[in-house]
């Protein structure tokens, strides 16, 4: 392996370290009183927020969650074999219990569900699942997802950060976490994977950055520069003054997923 790839890999390693050491961090600013985001920033400054591309402090769980649509959900009152059948067929680790309003009011977990079916399993050779049935020996109300969900539930906002979001995630430890609207309407939801992947940039999510945001903000026009990103190594190549290799080499060290940079940019 060359020394550019072990210094990458090192890098990488690093950078979930410190990850895992912001999870880890939680209890210790929530001891402090550190404020949290809680509201989501709405009207213009939303729209504005919108329209600029997203550095990974300002990622919003919006930017990644995948919609309503896409989120099988059940009610308490749900046969726990239709629950059964509903996360085999969708393969769901989890499913929200809803109320008639959309209003997340618990969560049904497949581990809990494996856990009863188990318990309920008989001596002649019935399986577990078939005997969550109502049609079984066990009392009806006991046979519902009421019976059986969490709750509450383990829910973030649309305008938590990303950051913040994974902290959940962490502390939680679950697999998913759904997306509530202030009226705690279920609106998304999002995965631990999808949060990790967020936090990990891969190289064109950094090239993007450079390019959209960086060059931005330095009025460099993007024609002068021709960026590459390699297994976070960025590669400057193009001609700029001495003041712009200057501001441009350090701006791209300070972005977080990068750990080197080539400055291969002629001075005119």
């Amino acid at each position: 392996m060359s020394d550019r790839a072990q210094r990458t890999l090192q890098h990488r390693h690093e950078h979930m370290v410190r990850y895992l050491q912001a999870m880890a961090s939680h209890s210790a600013e929530a001891a402090r009183g550190e404020p949290l985001p809680t509201e989501w920033q709405q009207g213009e400054d939303a729209r504005r927020d919108a329209a600029r591309p997203r550095v990974l402090a300002d990622l919003r769980v919006s930017d990644i969650m995948r919609c309503p649509d896409a989120v099988p959900t059940v009610t308490a009152g749900t046969p726990l074999l239709d629950v059964a059948r509903t996360m085999a067929r969708r393969h769901a680790e989890a499913m929200p219990v809803t109320d008639d309003d959309r209003r997340v009011i618990g969560v049904v977990a497949e581990s809990d569900l494996l856990a009863r079916a188990a318990t309920l399993a008989g001596p002649k050779g019935d399986t577990g699942l078939a005997r969550l049935s109502p049609k079984a020996k066990v009392p009806v109300d006991k046979a519902t997802v009421a019976s059986l969900m969490s709750a509450p539930a383990v829910t973030v906002r649309p305008w938590t950060t990303v950051i913040e979001a994974a902290r959940t995630a962490a502390r939680a430890r679950v697999r998913q976490i759904f997306v509530t609207d202030h009226h705690d309407r279920l609106v998304g939801v999002v995965t631990r994977n999808e949060l990790l992947h967020a936090l990990v940039r891969d190289d064109s999510a950094i090239h993007d950055e450079i390019v959209d945001r960086v060059l931005r903000e330095l009025d460099i026009p993007s024609s002068r520069v021709r960026v590459r990103v390699r297994n976070g190594v960025v590669t400057l190549t193009g001609a700029l003054n001495a003041a712009r290799i200057a501001a441009l080499t350090e701006a791209v060290k300070r972005i977080a997923d990068v750990s080197e940079v080539d400055d291969l940019l002629t001075e005119i």
